[in-house]
């Protein structure tokens, strides 16, 4: 079920009702059922996954919290690491692996028939099995008591507005809010209403617009045009970016009209100007969880440079392969690694640059540094958005050595509707950053936010491009 959808549209009119009528008590259960039949009407085969990993880590959680002997706090939080990940490792990358195998010992002349399983990956399982895997070792760490009751733990693993594509979610932040009454006031309403309208048009306007163009060149075989390579990893650029984000505001505003604050997982990254403030900026929810869960127990940057180096690589090459069980992901989390490694290094010398006193030339060396910097971004999508290396190298070498203009080259086509996609975008983006404040638009003057509003339903009434999925439900 998405929230695109006049389903889910039909689904949340029937639930928000009974939960507005309803106690404390009764509202956590109509949000736990609803978001079982939520999960459950894409495969309801996977709804008992879904109760396994709550039940295993809600268990091992009490007998974790339970007692003061280390070695059997560990045993239980070995038990919840395990089952989580072998879940996990088994539905997403078991065949990914096999494969990978066959081909090793083939490099050796060795041949090994693999069998290969027809495995659906359940759509959210990298979300929700990191989300219930951090409550076990918060409480593990002392940051937090489990919950009293399984049923109220089973409403933070599945709470349906984030539980397929996140944003992932800490127990420390969100249970408090599952435990305790909530209150939803007209302002926190009006403010819901807006963020899912903003994240409705950041996904079936721009980001469907754009895979038009993306999908165009990227499903076509080699050999490719620079120029149209180009365009397409422009438009792909937008489109992750309004799809994801687009989801996850809409998750933020269901959950604000519910009285629940759900974290903000992406504050405007394309303005970033180095690795370090992308992920600061990026996928926040994912980039937090990878420095706490294994960046800092790894070491993080306090055993000297060197071992810094790979602790930063080896976690953006788990965050690569956390995205899908290819080797494009993984080059794309080892690029990742290497522009972190790189920052790092030359980042003592960046800072021996003298400052400009100049606002102006401040501001002009702070863009070329954002534009510079989004083309090094660029260039990592390229691998993440490719079929496979060899496509991904194919097109490489087209915008290295064939980037010219040709009569098969539709630039105009593709320029217009990249351009009518993301001048709204650009627009809203920009007073974001100008006020510090993602809700900036929902604080204009009346008659301009007004007139934006009836801009952005004007063209998903006529211009949305249903029937795209959201791009991180297949992680």
């Amino acid at each position: 079920m998405l929230f695109n959808t006049y389903q889910f549209a039909l689904f949340f009119l029937i639930v928000y009702p009974l939960y507005l009528i309803s106690g404390h008590k009764w509202q956590n259960r109509i949000l736990l059922v609803s978001s079982y039949i939520f999960y459950g009407c894409w495969d309801w085969r996977f709804l008992s996954l879904l109760a396994l990993t709550t039940a295993i880590d809600h268990y091992c959680a009490v007998k974790i919290y339970g007692t003061e002997d280390i070695r059997r706090r560990k045993f239980f939080l070995g038990i919840s690491v395990c089952s989580n990940l072998t879940v996990l490792g088994f539905f997403k990358y078991f065949n990914f692996f096999a494969s990978s195998l066959q081909d090793l010992l083939s490099v050796f002349g060795l041949h090994a028939e693999m069998r290969f399983l027809n495995i659906i990956l359940p759509v959210g399982i990298s979300f929700y099995t990191f989300q219930s895997l951090s409550y076990t070792i918060d409480v593990f760490r002392r940051n937090l008591k489990p919950a009293p009751r399984l049923q109220d733990f089973a409403l933070f693993v599945s709470y349906f507005p984030q539980l397929v594509a996140g944003p992932i979610e800490r127990a420390t932040h969100l249970l408090p809010q599952v435990l305790a009454p909530r209150r939803i006031s007209i302002d926190r309403f009006f403010e819901g209403c807006y963020l899912i309208f903003w994240g409705l048009f950041e996904k079936v306007y721009i980001a469907d617009n754009l895979a038009k163009t993306a999908d165009a060149v990227f499903s076509a075989p080699a050999p490719y045009n620079g120029i149209q390579v180009l365009l397409a990893l422009y438009a792909f650029a937008f489109q992750i970016f309004c799809d994801f984000d687009g989801y996850s505001n809409m998750a933020r505003g269901l959950g604000r009209i519910m009285g629940f604050d759900i974290m903000v997982n992406f504050n405007l990254p394309y303005f970033s100007t180095d690795p370090r403030e992308f992920w600061q900026r990026w996928h926040i929810s994912l980039s937090t969880w990878l420095k706490d869960y294994l960046y800092i127990p790894l070491g993080g940057n306090r055993r000297g440079e060197l071992i810094t180096y790979r602790n930063l690589a080896l976690t953006m090459l788990i965050g690569g392969l956390w995205h899908g069980a290819a080797w494009t992901f993984v080059a794309w989390g080892a690029y990742h690694g290497m522009l972190l490694v790189l920052y790092r290094i030359f980042q003592p010398y960046l800072a021996k640059v003298p400052l400009i006193k100049s606002r102006l030339m401040n501001g002009a060396w702070t863009f070329v540094r954002a534009v510079f910097f989004f083309h090094l971004v660029c260039a990592g999508w390229l691998l993440f958005r490719a079929g496979s290396m060899a496509q991904a190298w194919d097109m490489l070498y087209a915008v290295l050595y064939n980037l010219r203009v040709t009569q098969y080259t539709p630039i105009p086509s593709y320029f217009w509707l990249m351009a009518s996609s993301l001048s709204i975008l650009l627009i809203v983006q920009l007073s974001q950053r100008a006020r510090g404040d993602l809700m900036a638009v929902f604080k204009w003057p009346r008659a301009l936010k007004t007139a934006l509003y009836g801009i952005m339903f004007y063209l998903i009434l006529f211009y949305a491009s249903p029937g795209y999925h959201f791009i991180y439900f297949q992680f």
